[in-house]
């Protein structure tokens, strides 16, 4: 098994004693990556963007020619802008085109520009590229194509790879990669930026890489890193050696720091920077393309906004403000009502809740969300249990409109939980609904088979919700609750932007504007300024001109005011990272609006968005256009012929993989020995192998028919599983008999967190209804309070762990316990201690 980091695959021909190659001889050997030499790759950080240049060159060392396929996994929130590979012998590049042109004309006429050349990614050497004749494009046709099905075929993780057949590198000759790409980089929970270079750009898993004698790595890396931000750069951390930080403004806004040193060499290669207050609201003008048509999306200056405002912690099982809104198929309805339990009677006082049973009916228990309150609590959950189930088929997609159709609760942010057990209808129509709305809520998704796996990505990471795969329904209570548990943090409500610039300006927030944001997490928005300021005399100096942006938002009921003030006077390297981002967000918007029926105008846009900015969008695909190179000593009359061109594989592959190998990290994949590329013929035997023996009578485990992948849906095939928090299938300890336990203590409790004194209690506490009344202490003047200490007393059993399903329960009876009888805990704590034989100590109850 051979690793993510891929870099050059290949496969190898031999010689004969002329020299020529013996085509179509495979050499039946593992396969060997073609080695890294060096990386050189150049970072530009600014806040939460990186725009990431890189120039690698491989060698092959082998005796043999090989055939090399280029793969590059791509990570979170990142697009590809740029791509090159040159040889001796031959340049390939990268280019976007239409992906449904209806003939070869149609395409040349569509990416022919000024001059005849066929427009490419910006920023490189645009030459006009004759039309490849159909013998050159012979190759194309022989099956090169296959190595990439192969790839996604045989990968075991889910993820989306770049990938570019780079046709025959000889023995001992160099071969030079440029990529460039940018990123949206992710922020950990002190404030910090991090940024992980892909393992592409340094492959030190690969096996060809260690040197487990010299304890060096066989290939250079020189990274240098430019970081921006107009809350000064404060500090950077790294797993490796980094040369002292030098700041190249007096205001320390800019800085720049150089891998010193080799990097590590069996771990991944990681920067934290940290920048002024982490909890803050900045924004930066980032000039445009002056290449570029004034006006165009590349043309005009991008305000790059970051919203991080401070959020103070909450304390567990006070009230809390919410809006939590459960969408469940009769499936789940049917085998996992113990779970919805349990996820009900952990809901905060103080929030708003409603219950959509998704089938022909798609309404809810209650027309719009109600308060959390006992009656509404009791209400639901013997609507609940009176619900039948649905023959017809699930309609997720109606139950959807109708939520969005009712009004949120002011200053309560909406959060919805989707359980699929199987794969609804209609998965195009929902991703773009929930898209539609994903400024207004986010998604916490629970798939229970990996047929809706690729739908229930794609909600959560829409809305910036988490995605789970449950395994069984012991552990579905415990996966919900943990969900629960990172969706009560607190955030700010009713999240609004505002504008004061020169006469003559004004602002489009490209996307929209989120109407809450949560502890822990930050918003980045692009805005671009749109028109020509008109100053006074005085003022004709733009570089003193400023800009002045208003974020308000309720916290814990409370307005809040940030006013930031920002020069307009355009900054930046000019490799417009924000603008690309910028780009990737509105090519989302124009997707969701082309796929609502919205007429051709919205893919058209899209195409030539795209088409420009060199970042692909679902209607536009990579193409590879290898042009050969002569000789330079050549002066022969041939010299004068323009060179020769040919299309060659080039093209983004959705990696299906397996759902249940997902971390919530970037994964690792592994590519199997024996890589079988261009050798369809052989590989087209092995899969007709595979199907002979899966279609064998069962006869034991070794005879079980191979689970077919899941079905690919095309609204999908772009969506990032690692652009969301993913969290792994989770397997509970825990057995059936201490889960039932905790149940029946569950069902008892009230809304607030507290339990009655009664004969079910007592039954699940395993004593006696009159000796739990006699044991009473005699300070204690409600019931209730001795009924609720004696309930969380028992959750601290010795030898008992329920902590996964009742933390949370657990801290609402805590608080209310707090709240009326502080003083007589201590008493009640000995007593509960006596009659149940436990041992609990006094900080459960925050003594």
């Amino acid at each position: 098994m051979w690793h993510q980091s891929f870099g050059l695959l290949g496969k190898s021909y031999t010689h004969d004693t002329t020299g020529s190659f013996l085509l179509g001889k495979w050499l039946y050997m593992p396969l060997c990556s073609v080695p890294l030499c060096s990386a050189v790759v150049d970072v530009a950080i600014q806040d939460y963007v990186a725009d990431v240049a890189s120039e690698l060159t491989y060698q092959n060392k082998s005796p043999t020619s090989t055939e090399v396929l280029f793969v590059f996994p791509l990570g979170p929130q990142m697009s590809i802008y740029s791509f090159q590979a040159c040889s001796e012998d031959a340049k390939v590049q990268a280019m976007l085109q239409d992906e449904v042109p209806a003939s070869r004309d149609e395409w040349v006429n569509h990416h022919r520009g000024v001059g005849g050349a066929i427009r490419g990614l910006p920023g490189d050497q645009l030459s006009v590229l004759p039309l490849p004749t159909q013998a050159q494009q012979l190759h194309e046709a022989t099956g090169s194509w296959e190595n990439l099905e192969y790839l996604q075929d045989q990968s075991r993780y889910p993820g989306k790879v770049f990938a570019c057949f780079l046709g025959t590198l000889s023995p001992g000759r160099e071969l030079v990669v440029t990529l460039r790409y940018v990123q949206e980089l992710s922020r950990e929970p002190d404030g910090a930026t991090r940024f992980v270079l892909p393992r592409t750009l340094h492959p030190y898993t690969q096996l060809y890489a260690w040197n487990c004698l010299s304890n060096q790595l066989p290939y250079s890396l020189l990274l240098t890193a430019s970081l921006q931000s107009p809350r000064g750069v404060a500090n950077v951390q790294a797993n490796c050696s980094l040369t002292p930080l030098i700041y190249t403004a007096q205001d320390r806004s800019t800085a720049q720091v150089s891998l010193a040193g080799s990097p590590p060499g069996q771990q991944d290669l990681e920067l934290l920077v940290y920048f002024g207050d982490p909890s803050a609201v900045s924004a930066v003008v980032e000039k445009g393309n002056p290449e570029a048509p004034p006006g165009s999306l590349l043309g005009d200056p991008m305000v790059l906004v970051t919203l991080a405002p401070s959020i103070p912690e909450p304390v567990p099982g006070q009230r809390q403000s919410g809006e939590f809104i459960f969408l469940l198929d009769t499936t789940f309805l049917e085998h996992a009502q113990d779970s919805l339990l349990f996820l009900l009677k952990s809901l905060p006082l103080g929030c708003y809740f409603n219950i959509y049973c998704y089938e022909a009916a798609s309404v809810g228990i209650y027309p719009q969300s109600v308060e959390y309150t006992q009656d509404n609590l009791t209400k639901a959950l013997w609507r609940i249990s009176s619900t039948g189930s649905s023959l017809g088929d699930t309609n997720l997609l109606e139950t959807l409109r109708s939520v969005y159709s009712t009004p949120r609760p002011r200053g309560h942010a909406r959060q919805l939980f989707i359980f699929m057990t199987g794969l609804p209808s209609d998965k195009e129509a929902i991703t773009a609904e929930v898209c539609r709305h994903r400024n207004s809520h986010r998604c916490f998704s629970f798939y229970f088979s990996e047929d809706s796996a690729a739908l229930a990505i794609a909600l959560a990471r829409e809305t910036g919700g988490e995605v789970t795969y449950v395994s069984s329904n012991n552990s579905t209570t415990a996966a919900v609750l943990q969900c629960l548990k990172r969706a009560l943090k607190p955030a700010a409500e009713v999240v609004s932007l505002s504008w004061t610039l020169p006469h003559g300006l004004e602002v489009e927030v490209l996307g929209g504007t989120p109407q809450s944001i949560f502890q822990g997490q930050h918003s980045l928005l692009y805005a671009q300024i749109h028109g020509q300021a008109q100053l006074p005399m005085c003022f004709q100096d733009t570089t003193v001109a400023k800009g002045v942006m208003t974020l308000q938002c309720s916290l814990e009921g409370q307005d809040v005011t940030h006013t930031i003030e920002f020069p307009l006077c355009s900054q930046g390297d000019g490799r417009l990272a924000g603008h690309r981002l910028a780009v990737r967000s509105l090519l989302q918007r124009l997707f969701l609006e082309a796929a609502s029926g919205s007429g051709d105008e919205p893919r058209h846009r899209a195409v030539e968005i795209s088409l420009a900015s060199g970042i692909i969008c679902p209607f536009t695909s990579y193409v590879g256009i290898r042009t050969s190179r002569r000789v330079t000593w050549y002066r022969g009359p041939l010299a004068l012929l323009a060179p020769c061109q040919s299309y060659i594989p080039c093209q983004l592959v959705e990696l299906p993989g397996s759902c249940k190998d997902s971390s919530c990290y970037p994964v690792t994949i592994w590519v199997p020995p024996g890589w079988l590329t261009a050798v369809h013929e052989s590989w087209r035997a092995l899969r007709r192998l595979t199907c002979g023996i899966a279609a064998l009578p069962n006869r034991g485990a070794c005879s079980k028919a191979h689970k077919p992948l899941p079905p690919s849906i095309s609204s999908l095939k772009y969506a990032d599983p690692t652009a969301y928090v993913l969290r792994s299938p989770i397997f509970w300890p825990w057995s059936t008999e201490a889960f039932a336990e905790c149940q029946k203590l569950v069902a008892l409790q009230n809304e607030d967190g507290s339990w009655a004194l009664s004969s079910g209690l007592a039954s699940v506490l395993e004593v006696n209804e009159a000796e739990i009344k006699r044991m009473m202490p005699g300070e204690v003047m409600e019931p209730s309070i001795w009924a609720t200490v004696l309930a969380v007393t028992w959750l601290h059993r010795p030898n008992k762990c329920y902590q996964d399903y009742c933390e949370l329960l657990e801290a609402k009876a805590v608080t209310w316990l707090c709240s009326r009888a502080v003083s007589q805990l201590d008493k009640c704590l000995e007593a509960a201690n006596n009659l149940l034989g436990s041992s609990a100590k006094p900080n459960i109850f925050r003594l």
